[in-house]
């Protein structure tokens, strides 16, 4: 096992130990209850699943990492360290110490491609260690307002709190670029799509473009309309980034099925391109044949698409739902 190895594994038990001490004492702090009418217990609050955390080398010193949570996408080298998402706070910290070549230093840059918590959630850990964050213009108002919602649900996890937050200390409305050492880091915006903050971030001299959640790899996306998601600009936005970068780039998904995981080819946003607009042609005829909402939502699998079938939390309800409430023009 050499040191690095050494490190992920030790930074996991420690998380996993002080995530299962919280929960203990959280559990014997309780207080007691008189009997009485009983009011609905919250939900326990879980300890994550185990993960296995891999960092994957592309091409120069650019990568990614894995294990729960949106893609990390990394540049290290002796004039360069960076970072695309932050997944958790446990995984983060997983990430901080493994990264490679990282030595101890402090990162030059984190970029958040969204607000969703499995993308910002580490960002409290990445804080003390990272000298700049930057994010879509939309970013930081986004990522409050669902710590709102969060809080005003319940059972919401403290880094997902309004007051855990930790936000992009420069954010651009449009396209954003800078040198790092022998890596350029680029970054824009192409419109609303997953969300209205979503970014595409490219690793310049490496050639690897980071699509965050712009990219599900053959597993049914997830849609936010309440963050200003748009299925219409989903679409333009594929098409865009197909076109705006080099044909022999390798880009990275912000999640991916285990056939086909994290990373792919051009020709892998097209593939998501044609589902959404096959979801949109099939919405827009349950419409004109007269088709409520709950009748369009109900089926369990898309035809054509094989390949994002699996045995996950079946979104493809939600995906005609943001459909048929874009087509009939209801707000989210």
């Amino acid at each position: 096992m050499n040191r690095r190895d050494f490190l992920v594994r030790s930074t996991l038990f420690t998380t996993a130990g002080l995530l299962t001490r919280a929960k203990l004492a959280a559990q014997n702090s309780a207080p007691s209850t008189a009997p009485g009418p009983v009011a609905p217990a919250p939900r326990p609050v879980t300890s994550p699943a185990p993960v296995t955390p891999e960092f994957k080398s592309l091409r120069r010193e650019v990568g990614y990492f894995t294990a729960r949570g949106g893609t990390i996408g990394w540049v290290a080298s002796k004039d360069a360290l960076a970072a695309i998402d932050t997944q958790f706070p446990d995984t983060a910290a997983v990430f901080l110490a493994g990264l490679p070549g990282r030595g101890g230093r402090k990162l030059d840059l984190l970029v958040n491609t969204h607000h969703h918590g499995d993308h910002t959630g580490g960002n409290g850990v990445f804080r003390p260690e990272t000298r700049k964050i930057v994010a879509h213009a939309n970013v930081p108002a986004l990522q409050r307002a669902a710590a709102e919602r969060a809080e005003k649900a319940g059972n919401v996890q403290p880094w997902a709190k309004l007051d855990a937050q930790v936000y992009a200390d420069t954010t651009f409305p449009e396209a954003w670029r800078t040198d790092l050492g022998g890596e350029t880091i680029s970054a824009r915006y192409h419109g609303a799509a997953h969300t209205s903050g979503d970014i595409v971030t490219v690793f310049e001299k490496a050639n690897v473009v980071h699509m965050g959640d712009l990219v599900f790899n053959r597993i049914y996306p997830v849609i936010d309309r309440a963050a200003g998601a748009s299925v219409r600009g989903w679409i333009t936005v594929l098409e865009t980034a197909a076109k705006a970068y080099p044909a022999d780039a390798i880009y990275i998904f912000g999640h991916g099925g285990a056939k086909f995981g994290v990373t792919g080819q051009r020709d892998d946003l097209l593939v998501l391109r044609d589902y959404w607009s096959a979801i949109l042609a099939h919405v827009e005829k349950q419409i004109a044949a007269g088709k409520k909402k709950e009748d369009v939502v109900a089926m369990e699998n898309f035809p054509g698409f094989p390949d994002f079938h699996a045995p996950l939390p079946n979104r493809l309800g939600s995906n005609l739902g943001a459909a048929y409430d874009e087509l009939t023009e209801k707000k989210a």
